[in-house]
Parts: structure tokens; C-alpha cells; sequence
């Protein structure tokens, strides 16, 4: 008797062992989301808020990674409870909001798949838009889009959308061939540059982030499979930890 309650009491211990490793990976899983989704609302500094003028595409996504994070959080403070104290309705609704998360998360990665070709092309236009009013005088707003365009030029070593040629069409040039310094391997602090074809970055930015997305999409999908596979998983642990606990009080009436 002895014997099967130290067995019971091992396998316990076991199932608590990798419930709470599997909840904690999905508990900083939903901490990086809200920390991102806040990131993305509080910082006028990244390129994505530049972009977006009227801010309702960021702050649409901001809030979904922000309210996700946290229903994920809250799901994980759940779960550790009813875990640790084995509170059998805990589980149960532990185990329900994890197929509602598994459900999110694949509605949403359908709903990012579907709407992909949208974003490229409002990407695209306000690229477009920001090369042509680029060191314009009369838009001292604009500077932070400036910069920031600047600052992913020289990172990538890339110029324009395109190839540097996209910056014929800007307004502010005094003469037809100016680029922008970032686009040139020039040290000087001002917008335009007069700097000879071999000092300036040919390859557009479009293709080094196109480049960048292809050479990570696969690590990015393996990622995403990887967190429903363990929502799958939890799911099951949770389930069977139930039914011990369920046989083990039986056992031990």
C-alpha cells in the first residue's frame, strides 16, 4: 500500500515537473508579446509607427499583442494555480482557454497570411511617399521618418525601394544626382550628398528585407508550430494530470 502511494506521489510530481516547464515557456511567450505590443505603441521612434500616420493600423495591432500577452499571462496564473494546489475545476478551465489560445493563434496566423499582399502594398506606397518628400523644408514634422529611413538605408547598405534610381523622383534635390548620405558610405550629417556612383549603395531596400523575410520565414513557421505544438501538449498534460488526481482521491478513499 505503502509502495503504490509513493508511486502515485512520484508520477505527481512528474506530471507538476512538465506542466509547469511547458506553462512556463508560454508565460514569457506572453510577456514578450505585450512587451512588444507596448513597444510598438509607446516608441514614435520605429519604422512601422512612421509609416502609419494615423497610427490605427499600429494601434490595432499593438492592442491584439497586447491583449493576447495578457489573456496569455493571466492563462499561465491560472494554470500554476490550479497546478500546484490541484484544483480539478482550475484544470478544467485551464484546459478549455488553452484550445481558445490554440484557436487565436490560428485564426490569427491565417488572418496575417491572408492580409500579407495588403500590407507589402501600403508599405510600398508610403515608402513611396516618404522618398519623395525626403529633406523637405516644409516638413519639419516629417524628420523622424527621415531618420529612421536613414537608419535602415545604412544598416542594410541598401538605397530606396527599389535601387537608389527611386530617389529621382524627390523633391528636394538640388540636382538630379543627390541621394541621400545614408545611402553612400559618407560620414557627413545632412540629408542629400553629392557622392559618385561607386560610393553609393546600388541594391534597394526592398530586396534586402524581402532577402531577410525568406531566410527566416521557415524559422519563424517552425517557431509557430512549435507554440501550438505545446499548447497541444499542455493540453493533454493537463487532461491526464486531472484524471490522476481524480484516481488518486478515489484510491485513497
Amino acid at each position: 500500500m505503502g509502495r503504490k502511494r509513493m508511486l502515485r506521489k512520484n508520477k505527481t510530481l512528474i506530471f507538476k515537473y512538465f506542466l509547469n516547464l511547458i506553462n512556463g515557456a508560454l508565460l514569457v511567450l506572453g510577456l514578450l508579446l505585450m512587451g512588444f505590443g507596448a513597444w510598438l505603441l509607446l516608441d514614435r521612434n520605429n519604422f512601422f509607427t512612421a509609416l502609419d500616420e494615423n497610427n490605427h493600423l499600429i494601434v490595432y495591432i499593438s492592442r491584439i499583442l497586447i491583449g493576447t500577452g495578457s489573456a496569455t499571462v493571466l492563462l499561465c496564473l491560472l494554470g500554476y494555480l490550479g497546478i500546484h494546489n490541484e484544483i480539478r475545476w482550475l484544470l478544467i478551465l485551464y484546459a478549455v482557454l488553452l484550445m481558445w489560445a490554440f484557436g487565436v493563434q490560428v485564426v490569427l496566423s491565417a488572418l496575417i497570411f491572408t492580409k500579407k499582399e495588403e500590407v507589402h502594398q501600403i508599405w510600398h506606397d508610403k515608402i513611396d511617399s516618404v522618398i519623395s518628400e525626403y529633406g523637405s523644408k516644409d516638413l519639419p514634422e516629417d524628420i523622424p521618418k527621415w531618420m529612421i529611413l536613414n537608419a535602415l538605408q545604412k544598416t542594410l547598405q541598401c538605397c530606396g525601394q527599389k535601387n537608389y534610381t527611386d530617389w529621382m523622383q524627390n523633391k528636394s534635390k538640388e540636382n538630379s544626382e543627390q541621394v541621400p548620405c545614408s545611402c553612400t558610405n559618407s560620414t557627413l550629417r545632412k540629408w542629400l550628398c553629392d557622392e559618385t556612383l561607386n560610393a553609393t549603395y546600388l541594391e534597394g531596400c526592398e530586396n534586402k528585407i524581402n532577402t531577410w523575410y525568406h531566410t527566416n520565414a521557415l524559422t519563424l513557421i517552425g517557431i509557430n508550430f512549435g507554440l501550438l505544438a505545446s499548447e497541444v501538449l499542455q493540453f493533454s498534460l493537463t487532461i491526464s494530470f486531472f484524471r490522476h488526481i481524480r484516481n488518486r482521491i478515489y484510491a485513497e478513499k
